[in-house]
């Protein structure tokens, strides 16, 4: 399950549109157990990293609505949630959700536009962010990283 389902959840069970960061550790590890106060504190680092929650005014508030998010009955974590994802994989993600097709298809796509437009000379952060502007889907929350990425590949081929 995603992420932002963990967030809607805790926001809807406990009923409140905002959440101090102790009410959201308590409700993730010791009302529902779902995993220990750590990880709970590092659940709620990449749910802000992620953009699905933002501070205001001392308090934790959903960029999202939660009603709109399924929980299903007898919802439990897996431990992926806790795994940082690659950006540029979130940024296909995203494509593909906008575009209608899977991910394999903005893949393969991606993987075209570095072989026939570039002759295997662009990096993938880049290339996902021009199939970004062609579905016009907004990469800007993912911009820092791409370019951390990019610049930490270069790196490594200069060494």
């Amino acid at each position: 399950m995603s992420l932002k389902t963990v967030v809607a959840a805790a926001f809807r069970h406990l009923r409140k549109e905002r959440l101090q960061k102790v009410e959201f550790i308590y409700y993730i590890s010791i009302d529902r157990k779902w995993m220990n106060k750590d990880q709970a504190a590092l659940l709620l680092e990449r749910a802000r990293d992620e953009g699905l929650i933002t501070m205001v005014e001392g308090a934790w508030v959903p960029a999202f609505d939660p009603a709109e998010v399924e929980i299903p009955l007898g919802f439990k974590p897996s431990a992926d949630v806790l795994e940082k994802h690659d950006p540029v994989e979130r940024l296909v993600g995203e494509i593909a959700h906008k575009a209608g097709a899977d991910t394999k298809s903005i893949y393969a796509e991606m993987n075209r536009i570095i072989s026939d437009s570039f002759l295997g000379n662009l990096m993938p952060e880049a290339a996902v962010v021009i199939l970004a502007r062609r579905y016009q889907v907004p990469f800007g929350k993912y911009r820092a990283e791409l370019l951390d990425q990019l610049i930490e590949h270069s790196t490594e081929k200069t060494e």
